[in-house]
């Protein structure tokens, strides 16, 4: 009998120690991290526009893509406002666990210069650049103005008024751009996105607009496109010509965007991602979808994303500064 106890005492305690054992392994797990599976809740992307803009489109497909990759839900979530610095201060300021992404505009190389906002590409982990929308001039189909010519022909007799996607914004500085380049008077209008800018051109509540070309193809009949702001014209809008071959001036803008999150991921985190983020974009139907939308698939990796963005808030530093 006393041989009999021990035994059940032994096997009460190693039964006790085993569980310590586990529970042990598991909190090591939670506490380092490095060994915790990711993801293994849903992931928030942050979309820094209205929705049905160009940015909101290209994340919502993106996203659809990255669900399947990841195994879970990938919530858009739109957070419009000053030009994309709103929402891109928040995801910074977010923990930097891979649960909370944004998709990351042109304009996070420009804000920090044009709005003093607190926007810094050294404070983001760019995951990997997605898509290039070439820049267009648009008006309402109905405005009397046929080409950019009579446009720039208007705005030297008197103030031509051109919505955009918001001051700062890369089609603001494509409006003084191209408005410095033809020696015209374009005033620029800030709204919150392509969308809804292309949409006051088309109504007649401004002059003109300029945005990414998928937005103003959205709006069909009710705008015609005077000029692509890019070196060649776009095979979606073969019969558009190019600012140079309208008017002969060079003046190229284009609006590109990728996937990035607060600085400081964890290593398997990153990884993860920006895998994650290569495999979407090569996708069948990803590609199809940018290219029904009249944007190019453009992608860089994590590293040389990093870099062609700190090129970038050096250029308009230098242009808007």
């Amino acid at each position: 009998m006393p041989r009999i106890r021990m035994s059940r005492a032994a096997a009460a305690i190693a039964a006790v120690a085993a569980t310590a054992l586990v529970l042990a392994g598991c909190t090591k797990v939670e506490e380092g991290g490095a060994e915790s599976s990711y993801p293994e809740k849903d992931i928030r992307l942050i979309i820094q526009a209205n929705p049905g803009g160009g940015s909101d489109l290209s994340s919502r497909a993106l996203a659809t893509e990255l669900e399947k990759i990841l195994d879970v839900s990938v919530i858009p979530e739109n957070m419009p406002g000053a030009a994309g610095a709103l929402a891109m201060e928040y995801v910074g300021s977010q923990k930097a666990d891979g649960y909370v992404i944004g998709f990351a505009p042109v304009e996070i190389a420009m804000l920090n210069t044009t709005q003093g906002a607190k926007v810094l590409p050294e404070d983001f982990d760019l995951l990997g650049q997605i898509m290039l929308a070439p820049g267009v001039i648009t008006v309402g189909a109905d405005s009397g103005i046929e080409s950019l010519e009579d446009l720039i022909a208007q705005a030297k007799s008197g103030a031509v008024t051109v919505a955009n996607s918001g001051a700062g914004s890369i089609w603001e500085a494509a409006t003084i751009g191209l408005g410095d380049a033809a020696g015209a008077d374009f005033t620029p209008v800030p709204y919150d996105g392509g969308a809804t800018a292309v949409g006051a051109a088309a109504s007649g509540e401004t002059v003109a607009a300029v945005s990414g070309l998928g937005e103003a193809l959205a709006q069909g009949d009710a705008v015609k496109i005077l000029a692509v702001m890019h070196d060649e014209r776009h095979p979606d809008a073969e019969d558009v010509p190019t600012v140079e071959e309208a008017i002969g001036q060079s003046v190229e803008f284009g609006g590109w965007g990728g996937i990035y999150a607060p600085a400081g991921l964890p290593d398997n985190v990153k990884e993860t991602l920006e895998s994650a983020v290569k495999e979407a974009v090569d996708s069948e139907s990803y590609q199809k979808f940018q290219a029904d939308a009249g944007n190019l698939v453009v992608y860089r990796d994590s590293a040389d994303w990093t870099e062609y963005v700190g090129e970038q808030f050096t250029l308009f530093q230098d242009l808007l500064g």
